[in-house]
Formats: structure tokens, C-alpha cells, sequence
């Protein structure tokens, strides 16, 4: 009786430790096959994000914003209006420097002139005055001049009456050149002065003209308005910046990839990312690669830090116009 309860106690431990050890293997079984599942070769992914040009539009004098003619999000033409400005002091600045131009003009215009018909009249009675005294002390030189050979007058009145002569012959020829002058206007040097001015002074409308241009802003380029910073109404400075258009046909995407993955990254390589805003996956070529320096995040290849891993940005272009593809979102590689 005792060996057959001992018989069946030993039985039932062998049975259990039979079942313990097929625990054990099944267990093993299932936490190797976890840790093959789990803790194998992991798949690493590199995401990168769409980004593209944009130009800053501002105006070159100070001003308030009077109007926008544009939303943000709004597509815009080359040539469209996008904002106008108010600058009162640019507007009393055109008034005077019009101004300038019509005084400098009106010299030009005088100078250019002949005299008045009083002053040319004038001058004109003073040279034949000059030309009758002349005609008398040329007579009166040849009658002294006659009598002094015969011995009558003396060397003195003479020598006066050829002096009165060649006097009242610059007389005349001053009195000629004065009438020139009155008849033919202001000398060439006035004039070209006069000219120069009128140059000067439409050079200065121009540039004020310019300024008042610029109060009136329009696209240069075609994209969106991704962002307009001041509000209407709001004083802007020379050179602040109104707004941002986004080149939307000049899409490209950035990856941030460490080098050692950069082999699958060769420039002028085509590859596949996927976008989750889009659901698809675009295809890519990439067109350059740049070092991103010291403040990129660098990682160790082993716990005691041998050596790390820099981080290199790779910059890929779409090979086809993808729609809906907008600079911010995200793209996805998957390294296998």
C-alpha cells in the first residue's frame, strides 16, 4: 500500500517536472521568437520637409499702409497690386522740386532769348553815337595833322588829337560789341549753366517720382502671399518688410541624414518619399548635399565614443509638378 501511494507520487512529479520543462521550452520558443521579431534589424526612417523660395516685397520710403489689394494665400501675378502707401512728406517734396524745374526752366528760357527790343534799340543808338564821334576826331586828327606839317600847330595838339582819334575808336567798338550782345541774348556760358540747371532739377523730379512709384507696390514675381506682416493703417520704415510671396513652381525638399547613410544618397540619385499629407509616394532626385556643421545633433557610434556621426542636409527636387505639395509639409524615407 505504501509503495503503490509512493509509486504514484513519484509518477506525478515526473509528470510535472515533463510539463515544467515543455513550459520552459515554449516559453524560450516565444521570447526568442519576440526578441528575433523586435530586436532585429530595426527600419530607420529619414524625414524631411518641403520648403521653397520666398520674396520679400518692400518699398523703399516710410509711409502708412493706406490698402491691401491681397489676402494671405492669395495667388499673385507679376504686376499685380498688392499694397498702396501714404507719405505726405513725399508729396510735398514732387510740389517742390516741380517747383525747381519751372524756375530753372524759365532761366533756360531767358537766357536763350533775345533782349528787348528797348534794349537792343538802345544799344544800338549808343554804337552810332560812338561811330559819329568817331568820324569827327578822324577828321579833326586829319586837319591837325595837316596844319602840324605845315608848321601851325604844336607837337602837343598833335599827339591830343591822334589820342582823342584812337579813343573814340575803342569807344565805338565797345559801343558795337554792347549792341552785339543785346541782339544776340546771354553769352554761351549763361546758357549752358542755364541748361545744366534745368538737367539738375529734372534729375530731382525724377527721383521723387520714383519714390511716389514705390508708394504703390506691386508683384514682381508670380506665387502665393504666404505672409503680410504690418496691419492698414499701420507707419512702415524704408526697406521693412510688407510682405512674403512664396515661388511655388520652386518647390524642394531637405532631408537630414547622418553619413552613414549617405551612400544611399548620392547626388543625382532618384528615390521615393512618401508624404502623409498627400498619401503618395513622389519621386525625387537629389541635387546637392551640405554639411550642416557643429549645431546639427551628432551621435555616437559606440557607448565609449570612438568617433561620431555627422548629420549632412540632402536638398532633392520633385521630378514632376506635384499638386497640393505646399513648403512645411512632410516627407518620409524609408531605409531599408
Amino acid at each position: 500500500m505504501d509503495d503503490s501511494i509512493m509509486n504514484k507520487k513519484l509518477a506525478e512529479q515526473r509528470r510535472d517536472a515533463i510539463v515544467a520543462v515543455v513550459v520552459l521550452v515554449v516559453v524560450i520558443l516565444v521570447v526568442g521568437g519576440v526578441g528575433i521579431l523586435f530586436l532585429g534589424d530595426k527600419i530607420e526612417f529619414v524625414e524631411g520637409e518641403a520648403e521653397a523660395h520666398e520674396f520679400r516685397v518692400s518699398s523703399k520710403v516710410p509711409g502708412r499702409i493706406l490698402k491691401f489689394y491681397v489676402e494671405e494665400g492669395e495667388w499673385v501675378r507679376p504686376g499685380d497690386t498688392l499694397v498702396a502707401l501714404t507719405a505726405p512728406d513725399v508729396e510735398a517734396k514732387l510740389e517742390q522740386v516741380e517747383a525747381l524745374k519751372a524756375a530753372a526752366e524759365a532761366l533756360n528760357e531767358k537766357s536763350h532769348s533775345p533782349a528787348r527790343p528797348e534794349v537792343v534799340q538802345a544799344a544800338y543808338e549808343m554804337w552810332q553815337k560812338a561811330m559819329a564821334g568817331r568820324d569827327v576826331a578822324e577828321k579833326t586828327y586829319q586837319r591837325v595833322d595837316r596844319l602840324f606839317g605845315e608848321g601851325v600847330m604844336t607837337a602837343q595838339q598833335h599827339d591830343e588829337a591822334w589820342a582823342n582819334l584812337q579813343a573814340m575808336k575803342a569807344t565805338e567798338q565797345a559801343a558795337m560789341q554792347q549792341y552785339e550782345m543785346a541782339r544776340r541774348g546771354a553769352q554761351w556760358e549763361d546758357k549752358e549753366i542755364t541748361a545744366a540747371q534745368v538737367r539738375e532739377a529734372q534729375g530731382g523730379v525724377d527721383e521723387v517720382e520714383s519714390y511716389v512709384k514705390e508708394m504703390v507696390l506691386v508683384a514682381p514675381v508670380a506665387g502665393e502671399v504666404s505672409d503680410i506682416f504690418p496691419l492698414r493703417g499701420e507707419l512702415v520704415g524704408s526697406g521693412a518688410p510688407l510682405m512674403n510671396i512664396a515661388l511655388m513652381d520652386d518647390l524642394w525638399v531637405s532631408f537630414h541624414v547622418r553619413e552613414d547613410h549617405l551612400s544611399r544618397f548620392p547626388v543625382g540619385r532618384e528615390f521615393e518619399a512618401y508624404s502623409p499629407a498627400l498619401e503618395e509616394h513622389i519621386l525625387l532626385r537629389v541635387t546637392s548635399l551640405k554639411d550642416m556643421g557643429t549645431y546639427a545633433a551628432w551621435k555616437a557610434t559606440k557607448v565609449t565614443g570612438e568617433f561620431d556621426l555627422k548629420t549632412f542636409e540632402v536638398k532633392s527636387v520633385p521630378l514632376r509638378r506635384v499638386d497640393g505639395l505646399r513648403p512645411g509639409m512632410s516627407l518620409v524615407v524609408e531605409l531599408k
